[in-house]
């Protein structure tokens, strides 16, 4: 009998310092540490390639709509200089024409607006990944179980937490 007192009294005390490691192991805090993600894809050389891009394709869309906007300014001034001269007929049908111009220069300027945000978004997709890619492996390898992103706007407000930024960019092989 005492030595089933022995036995039950060895397995409750067991069973209660497993219960206490499992509650050391789940009180652990989680590593956090933040980086500033936008200014590593800025600072990426393919993300200043990409800019040059977009700026040169919005310069061909503003010329074209530049043009477009010289073509309609010339028909309403003959427009204006020929309007009493022509029936009225003649002046509905004009203006109708001038509408229908000026329509097609906002289908345009909407039209080159989604173009545009859509070439941005091909050309700096990959390199959010590259960048993101990048973050895990350096927060992984360095033991971190969370990373916040300190870029301005994204609602994270920073204290005296560590900063990967540096290593990341050491990943990336970004040089300052």
């Amino acid at each position: 009998m005492k030595q089933v007192k022995t036995l039950i009294t060895a397995a409750v005390v067991m069973f209660l310092m497993a219960g206490i490691n499992t509650v050391q192991a789940q009180a652990t805090p989680s590593k956090v540490c933040h980086v500033a993600s936008q200014e590593l894809v800025e600072q990426l050389p393919q993300a200043k390639a990409a800019d040059k891009q977009l700026r040169d394709l919005a310069k061909t869309y503003e010329a074209t709509l530049a043009e477009m906007d010289k073509e309609l300014q010339n028909k309403a001034e003959q427009m204006k200089s020929l309007s009493d001269t022509r029936s009225e007929e003649e002046n509905q049908r004009a203006y109708a024409e001038l509408m229908a111009g000026q329509k097609k220069l906002e289908e345009y300027y909407q039209s080159s607006q989604g173009a545009m945000g859509q070439k941005r978004t091909d050309l700096l997709k990959p390199l959010y990944k590259k960048v993101r890619d990048a973050i895990q492996k350096v927060a992984r390898a360095k033991g971190f179980d969370y990373v916040l992103d300190s870029t301005t706007g994204t609602g994270v407000i920073m204290a005296d937490g560590y900063d990967i930024t540096p290593d990341v960019k050491k990943e990336l092989g970004i040089t300052e």
